[in-house]
């Protein structure tokens, strides 16, 4: 049956859903890539709480979910800024988070990394920022997870140049148990991260990152670069030590970066793939056969939904990241932590129903048009 979705320019446009969802069904472990999705939280929409108050989180939804992508093979990036850190979700609500997923991922066998960062403070000096570091690291190793070191706000606005960075990563690193994974995370996932690494020019602060890495290699599982520059992911791979990997976080060029080239690719750890889960998981099966085409045939059509999620303002990715997962029948409600589903358009929410409908996305696509109606009616839209 039709339905009609708003466009930018103010009308209405036909638009014919698709009967059938893509069929897919979780397979072998993924063998050539290691990939994370970083997971959304789903907000406990009957909580009595306001923009400011701390998140109100269904736990057995968000932990679903999670079980949702181990079975697909993939692993899970916990408390990442996909999960709303510091955007709704404070260090108590992610450090709950931490300790719940990372009993459930040992439940059932998932692979879990998660993020440690310093959003216990909002500005410090150099030792309070260390401290904040150290104190989320600690947690992160007692749960049994992986750590990932997060690009921190308090650290940028504390550093007066490179050697601070070098100073409290250095530091970290020394006494992390297990290797980690460094985050890069760009500034138009975060504005208050410019400059990271000690400078706003990005070969100089390319050059302060590497640094970092080639004082402790043994230390390094890999890097998560999230800058959506594709030329410099790959010039950053080819510089990487022996044994340490490249994580893309390019949310716009995920499957050639992924695919890589005559010298190397790159793993993933993704934000798209929340919604993505089972067709990225399939794609990448694929991969692992040595088929680069079909890999690319499956995810290449993602990337313009992907695009749409992650237009600018970039950071409000995850509005359309919980909204599809409401549509696939994930989670009961379109409601998210800090009030976030407002951060997103009504055109560009239908834009999104249409290209994941369009791939296949939803289980059932009935549901996913129900609901979608039922969000245009709010907005007034009554055909």
């Amino acid at each position: 049956m039709t339905i009609h979705l708003p466009d930018a320019q103010g009308g209405l446009r036909a638009y014919e859903p698709r009967t059938e969802p893509l069929a897919l069904t979780p397979g072998a472990p993924l063998a050539s890539r290691t990939v994370f999705s970083a997971a959304h939280v789903v907000a406990d929409p009957y909580a009595d709480v306001t923009p400011d108050s701390p998140a109100a989180v269904d736990w057995d939804a968000t932990l679903a979910f999670r079980r949702h992508l181990w079975s697909h093979g993939l692993g899970v990036a916990e408390a990442m800024d996909t999960a709303q850190r510091g955007m709704g979700l404070d260090w108590a609500g992610a450090a709950e988070l931490i300790r719940r997923s990372a009993a459930e991922a040992k439940a059932v066998g998932g692979r879990i990394a998660c993020g440690v960062g310093t959003d216990q403070i909002t500005a410090g000096s150099l030792v309070e920022v260390r401290a904040a570091y150290e104190e989320q690291l600690a947690l992160v190793e007692e749960s049994g997870a992986q750590a990932i070191l997060m690009a921190s706000r308090a650290l940028a606005a504390a550093a007066s140049g490179p050697e601070d960075y070098l100073e409290v990563y250095g530091h970290l690193l020394r006494q992390a148990a297990e290797p980690v994974v460094l985050h890069w995370l760009g500034p138009m996932f975060d504005p208050a991260l410019e400059g990271y690494w000690g400078s706003s020019d990005l070969d100089a602060a390319t050059d302060t990152f590497l640094e970092v890495i080639a004082a402790h290699p043994d230390k390094v599982d890999g890097i998560k670069v999230s800058l959506l520059d594709a030329r410099r992911e790959v010039e950053l791979r080819r510089r990487l030590p022996d044994g340490v990997r490249c994580y893309t976080g390019d949310d716009f060029n995920y499957p050639e970066l992924i695919a890589g080239d005559e010298q190397g690719f790159s793993h993933a750890l993704l934000g798209i793939f929340d919604p993505l889960g089972p067709l990225a998981a399939e794609a990448v099966r694929v991969l692992d056969t040595g088929n680069v085409v079909g890999f690319r045939e499956l995810l290449d059509p993602t990337v313009e939904l992907s695009r749409h999620l992650f237009q600018t303002p970039t950071r409000f990715y995850k509005t359309g990241v919980v909204f599809l997962a409401w549509l696939a029948g994930h989670q009961s409600h379109f409601t998210m932590v800090g009030g976030l589903q407002s951060a997103r358009s009504l055109p560009h929410f239908a834009r999104a129903y249409e290209l994941a409908d369009g791939l296949g996305l939803f289980p059932d696509p009935k549901l996913a048009e129900e609901r979608m109606r039922n969000l245009l009616s709010l907005y007034g839209v009554d055909r």
